[in-house]
């Protein structure tokens, strides 16, 4: 199945309180467990999430890191009105930094230590922006963390996994599932990204029928 693309930017806002209000905790626990597992000696720094949605990741980031502090960015206003909240709400907005940007166009007062991000790279037209900027903004040695949906072989399959993941989700999120899950790449997609930039050095995984991570410390 060819790729279809979707908008770049989740801006509308009942599309971003359905995001937020989705139940990801697992997936996005997981992500920092993993972070964890990854880069077991990493201790703490400043952080950049791209495409950081309502701010799970981060918040959940901080309370696994107290020694670290985030930037935090995302190009969508009404996530990053709800992220301020979640942040707010958690005691946590002295160690988190909101932009309202897009990555492309990001000028940081310094690198970073570590860099996620989240389903971002399925909004992206051109996904060699985004590793490209990933390069520019993280320190050499930096730690890399970065996971995606992973396109499936047919629109059919993709509904399969909105009615078995989704199910019983706001309509909106099914809708906006199904046109990620379109819209993303394949393990074999990211592979050529990543040895067209030169970072064939991070691994990818496939840790299960959705998700593709990549991971490892840039050089």
């Amino acid at each position: 199945m060819k790729r279809v693309l979707e908008p770049e930017l989740m801006d509308d806002a009942p599309q971003a309180r359905a995001y937020a209000q989705a139940d990801f905790a697992e997936e996005n626990q997981g992500f920092v467990d993993r972070f964890r597992e990854y880069f077991p000696d990493w201790a703490g720094g400043h952080v950049v999430d791209l495409g950081c949605g309502p701010a799970d990741i981060p918040i959940r980031f901080l309370r696994s890191f107290p020694d670290a502090r985030v930037t935090a960015v995302d190009a969508s206003r009404p996530m990053l009105d709800l992220a301020a909240e979640a942040i707010a709400g958690a005691g946590l907005a002295n160690r988190i930094t909101l932009r309202c940007e897009r990555f492309q166009s990001l000028e940081l007062p310094e690198q970073a230590d570590a860099l996620l991000s989240n389903s971002l790279l399925h909004h992206v037209p051109n996904p060699l922006q985004f590793w490209f900027r990933l390069k520019q903004l993280a320190k050499p040695g930096a730690c890399v963390l970065v996971m995606d949906l992973l396109r499936p072989d047919s629109p059919e399959a993709a509904q399969a996994l909105v009615d078995h993941y989704a199910g019983d989700e706001d309509p909106i999120l099914k809708r906006d599932f199904y046109n990620s899950l379109l819209a993303a790449f394949t393990e074999d997609d990211v592979a050529a990204q990543l040895a067209e930039m030169n970072l064939s050095r991070l691994l990818i995984d496939v840790p299960d029928d959705r998700h593709w991570v990549v991971g490892g410390v840039l050089l």
